[in-house]
Parts: C-alpha cells; structure tokens; sequence
C-alpha cells in the first residue's frame, strides 16, 4: 500500500489558481507595507485557499508487475559454423532457465530466422527483438540479451531501447578468412569479346602478401584459372561466348587458415549483346517467297542483312558472259574467300547451281559450318534437278539427299514426334499435338509442295504427305545446317488457308542455327520461385536421369525428373540458403542463386563484437564472448550500473497496477469553517491591540 496527499478542488483548477495567486499578491504586500496583522491576514488566505483546494489522502493499493526480458537467439545462415548455433541453443536455454526462476520477470524469446532467399536482407536480429517487445510498454523492458555471432545487418544508427542491450557473442575470438570481393564488373559485353571483371582477395586474420589462384566458370564450366596477389584488386578478362545472360562464378583457393570457403566465391552476370548479326542470303531467281526472308531479316534491327538475287533465269540463251548478267558485280570472292568468316548466317534460298559461284567457294562454306557456321537451305524444284545445289561439295554437310522426285497437292505441314520435343517446333501455335495427348491434327493453311528427300542425318521436325521429312536440321562439326524441302512458306505469311506461325517458326530456326542458349536441344536451367528452385532439363532423349543440387554450404541433394511436355523434364527442391546454387545431371551444369548473387549473409563469417558494441554502450549494456564463459545475470537499479566484467544488468523498474484507491479529506469542510473563523478571529484581534 502507498500513502500520498491529493487534491479534490470545490471549483475549476483555474479558478483555483487565480484564487491562490491573488492571495499571494495580496500577502505580499501587507509584508511589504508592514500592515498590522499582516502575517494573520495571510494564514487566513492560506486557510481559505487550502479549504477550496480540498486535500485529501489517498492509499493506493498495488499490484507490482512483472519487467519483460528478450532473450534473441541467432539461427542465421553464418551461425551454421562451426557449432555456433549450438553453443547458442545451450546457453539459451541456460538463460532461460535461471531467468524464469525469477517471478518478476517474463522472458520472450525470439529466433532470428535465415534471411528471405529472394531478399538481401541479413540477419534481422534487431527486428527479432522489436517484435518479442511490440506489446510491452518501455517502462517495462528490462533489457535484451542476444546470442549471435556478432553478424548483424539491421543495426539502428541511434537505438530507442531504454533498457540494457547485453550481447553474448558466440565464436571464437581473432578467427581468420580468406575472402573474395567482386569490385566492379561489367554488366554487358559483346558476344565474342570479353568482359573485364575487377577483383580483390584478402586474407582477414593473416600476414599480408602472397597469392592466390582464382578458378573462372561460365554458365558451370570451367574456364581456366588466373593467380591474383592477395590484398590488391586485380583485373581479369572473360569471354562471353552467347547472348543473353552469361552467369560467372569466381573461385579464389582455400587461404592457410579457413572459417567457411563460401565467401571465397563470388558470382557476376554479365548480359551478352551481340554486335549485329550478318546474313548472307544468295536468292536463286525471283519467287513469291524471298520476300519472307527478306522481310524476317530487314524487320530486325540487329540484323545487317546482305542480299542478293540473281535475275536472270539459267534457260535464257544469248552471248552475254554470265559474268555480266547482274545488275551490279557480284563479289564472290570477297564474300566467299575474304570476308565468309564474318557472316553468323547464310542462307540459300531456292539457289540455282549456274556456274556463278566456283566450286572452290562452296568447299570453302561446307568448311565454315564445320568451324562453327550456320548454313539453312531453303529449297524448291531446282533443288531436284540437274543443277541442284545438292550436286556440289556442300552435299557433304547436308542432312538430307533430295530423290528428283517433286510431291504436288494440298498438304498441312505437321510436327514429327522428334518435333514436338525439339525447341524450334515445341509448342508451335496450331501445331498437331502428340499421339498420347490425343493426336489432334494442325489448324495450320495448307502447302502444295514438297521436294522429296532422303534423310542421311540429323532430326527430321516437320513432315508433309505420307511422312515425308519437311524440315531437316543437323549439327555438322562445330556448326548448324537446316533444310527446308519446300517453298511454300510464304503462303503462311499471306494468310492463306488460315495462314500459320510462319514468323516465329523462321525466328526460332534462324536463332537455333545461331545457338541461342535458349533453343539448345539439351539444356538444363533452375530458378528460384517462392523460396523453391525449380529445375528444368531439355533433353531429346527419351528418359532425363535425377540432379545433383549443390547448395551454397556444399551439402548436396538429388533431385529426381518427372516428364511435364515432350522434351521437358520438371524437378523441385527447397531453396533454404542465401548464395549460389550449382547443378549437374553428369552432362549439363547450371547455377542460380537465392537472393543477390553476392549475400550480405556470407561477405565476412568471423564472429565480432564490434557491430553491436555502440548499441550496448548506448544503452548501459555490454559485450562478452560466450568462449569467455556464460556472465552471471542481476538485476539492476535504473539509475545504476547494468553490466560488469563477468555479469550482465537486466534493470528492475518496479512498474506496477493500481488494484484499489481509498481516499479521506485532511481538512473536512466542518473543520475548514472552524479554521478559518478561528483564523480571522485571531487576525482581528491582533489588529485590535
């Protein structure tokens, strides 16, 4: 029970002031005019200012309630090590033990959950701690004890926290690392040249000087090593072999002393642009269909697009050289013999053997695909005549051989079962659909001519009458051949007959025979959606075996493949780590990352007190090291020490609740009234003298 003086005033508290003020005044000048009874005069104000203010006692009963104690426990990805989260899961339970022996405090525990995989945000321990206290009012908190390793991201630069913030660091003291930090990249390059990555490793904890040797991979493969001093930023070149995102992994060796080699990694994407794609398309006579080429490539501003035609048609007899028959000189050797190499495509769209190009030319175009060119050949009946582009050295390249026979009539193109699997026909608008999805025909216009072939190599994708091949693609050498059996593809681009998906079947097939990562028949890819990495495999095989998941701490995980479309294998697994994911099914490598490529969570793994040592000293709290030994626990006045050096201060505020009032006038206004008569009958007394 406590005991105080109230007031229950008989008018308003501003009238009561004025009252109180004026009989001040008053007082103070009788004393100053040194009037008779001038000190009877003022006790009789007094009286009768204390009677309208109505004192009372009040004896308040209370219940004391108890102070509110965050106990934070770390279970962040760089607790992992070494056992740290252990030793904190021990000596919190420890903590909590003693502290909930003591019935005037309640303890709130909190975990500090690894970070959102799709978000850099680190380890939130202050965060953990402001929601174990959002319903305890300040005047309660006694104070917060965190057990981490000192790796906190979420420090506030001036702490609210009215309590003693006592951390317990969990590690080992002066622990060494070898670190490796991307200093500045380039985010695009141009396919074919290299992109300049600056780069620095450290040694935290070790003698300065030497070296280290730094492992590059591109997209999972290896691409050699560079050895880089440690401590000073060095320059490494990388070539970006593909448009698109090139994803590059840097490796620095283990250094003498290691705390974790997950900061020895470091990831860059580096966007592959290319510069401009140069076509060379060699129309044989003029048709209805070389303006769809035509037009596919002028329509792309990328493209640099060299074209020619050859007008005249072969069965026109006069005496001019045929040499002299284009309308401007035909520089075969420049295209052929100088400048082949620098064209990323070439197309020959219904060619004529007429004597115009040498032989030597076309030895010369079988060499490039096999070095790494393109070539698609786009035939109609001349392709099974006498003068056949078949007849020269490029039949040595080409995947089918055509027959002399030409099949005429009304047929719609379909997708063979190789088809529906390959990434040029996959999924193509209209597109028949497989035997075991109920085999549905094609909405596609008809064609009314095929060149019939026989398939030598490669995979046959689209088919017309009776099955004959419509489409044939083929890896030669290093490069890509594509041969369409028909000319009919304009009448797609017309409308005709419902028309078809004319431009992106042409746009797929010309980026496929440029290896555009995207349309590569064997592929394997993952990314990170809704804290899942999803893994795709692209395979022509029948069967794609099970993934090998290496996550970012080098635990591995095997992940098995369900067939989701022809071609498409599906796989899942939690993604339940920051950083790097790598996978392989034994052929094909990949890598994706949850979160940044570079984590706050693994740049520096080394236990420190330093982050959360302006905090505890703000605050009245402290810093120890758990290898030092668990600190005793007291409680503390407000207005004492909260920490020493083998103790932690939780503060003891003694907040309380009021469970009961009982109030009694000091000046009951029958005893007011005597007082005060009898106050101004000594006033006039003293006057009368």
């Amino acid at each position: 029970m406590s005991t105080s003086i109230g007031f229950a005033p008989h008018v308003s508290l501003a009238l009561l002031w004025v009252l109180a003020g004026l009989s001040a005044a008053l007082a103070i000048y009788l004393f100053a005019v040194r009037a008779r009874g001038a000190w009877a005069r003022a006790l009789a104000l007094f009286v009768a200012v204390a009677a309208l203010a109505n004192p009372l006692i009040v004896r308040e009963t209370r219940a004391y309630l108890p102070d509110v104690v965050a106990l934070v426990v770390d279970h962040s990805q760089s607790m992992s090590l070494n056992g740290r989260q252990k030793q904190a899961d021990d000596a919190a339970a420890r903590i909590e033990k003693e502290l909930s022996a003591d019935k005037s405090l309640v303890v709130r525990k909190a975990i500090v959950a690894p970070g959102d995989p799709g978000e850099d945000t680190g380890t939130q321990l202050f965060a953990a701690a402001g929601n174990a206290l959002s319903d305890t009012p300040p005047e309660r908190v006694a104070g917060v004890i965190a057990l981490t390793d000192g790796e906190v991201h979420d420090v506030p630069p001036k702490t609210t926290l009215k309590a003693p913030f006592q951390a317990i660091i969990v590690g080992k003291k002066d622990e060494r690392d070898r670190k490796l930090t991307i200093v500045s990249a380039s985010r695009f390059a141009i396919v074919g040249h290299d992109a300049d990555i600056a780069l620095r490793v450290d040694d935290y904890g070790a003698e300065a000087g030497g070296s280290a040797e730094v492992d590059v991979r591109i997209d999972g493969v290896n691409r050699g090593s560079h050895r880089v001093e440690i401590g000073k930023t060095a320059h490494i070149d990388v070539p970006i072999a593909h448009g698109g995102e090139n994803v590059v992994e840097l490796s620095a060796s283990p250094g003498p002393a290691e705390l974790t080699l997950e900061n020895n990694r470091a990831v860059v994407t580096v966007s592959g642009v290319r510069d401009r794609l140069r076509v060379l398309l060699i129309s044989g006579e003029p048709h209805a269909g070389e303006r769809v080429w035509r037009n596919l490539l002028k329509s792309d501003p990328s493209v640099d697009l060299v074209h020619f035609t050859i007008l005249r048609p072969l069965e026109k007899q006069d005496a001019t050289p045929i040499d002299q028959l284009a309308l401007i000189e035909f520089p075969t050797r420049e295209l052929f013999v100088q400048k082949l190499d620098q064209f990323d495509l070439i197309i020959f769209d219904r060619y004529r053997e007429r004597g115009i190009l040498q032989l030597a030319y076309f030895v010369n175009i079988a060499r490039y695909v096999e070095d790494g060119g393109a070539l698609l050949l786009a035939g109609g009946p001349e392709l099974s005549g006498p003068f056949s582009i078949y007849r020269t050295p490029l039949a040595a390249i080409l995947p089918a051989r055509p027959t002399g026979q030409v099949t005429a009539g009304g047929f719609r193109p379909e997708v063979t079962d190789t088809g529906q699997a390959h990434p040029v026909t996959h999924d193509l608008p209209g597109a028949n659909t497989p035997k075991d999805l109920g085999g549905k025909p094609p909405t596609w216009g008809r064609w009314f001519r095929l060149i019939d072939a026989q398939v030598l190599s490669g995979e046959t994708l689209m088919s017309g009458p009776q099955g004959k091949p419509l489409l044939v693609l083929d890896h030669t050498g290093k490069g890509r051949v594509a041969e369409f059996l028909s000319d009919q593809e304009w009448l797609w681009a017309r409308g005709f007959d419902g028309g078809g998906p004319q431009q992106e079947l042409l746009r797929r097939l010309a980026h496929w025979l440029m290896k555009e990562p995207e349309l590569e028949e064997e592929r394997l890819s993952a990314a990170i959606v809704n804290g899942r990495i999803e893994i795709a495999r692209h395979t022509m095989a029948d069967t794609a075996g099970p993934v090998t998941v290496t996550y970012p701490s080098g635990k591995d995980m095997i992940v098995p493949l369900t067939k989701a479309d022809p071609g498409d294998w599906k796989g899942s697994a939690p993604a339940t780590e920051l950083g790097l994911y790598r996978l392989s099914d034994g052929k094909l490598n990949a890598v994706t990352a949850a979160g940044p490529l570079n984590p706050k969570e693994v740049a520096d793994m080394r236990a420190t007190g330093d982050i959360l040592q302006p905090v505890a000293q703000s605050t009245g709290g402290s810093v120890h090291w758990l290898s030092d030994g668990l600190p005793s626990i007291r409680r503390t006045d407000p207005g004492g020490a909260q920490s020493g050096g083998d103790w932690i201060g939780l503060k003891r505020n003694g907040a309380y609740r009021v469970t009961a009032v009982e109030q009694q006038a000091l000046l009951p206004p029958w005893a007011a009234l005597i007082l005060l008569l009898g106050v101004l009958l000594l006033a006039w007394r003293v006057e009368g003298r």
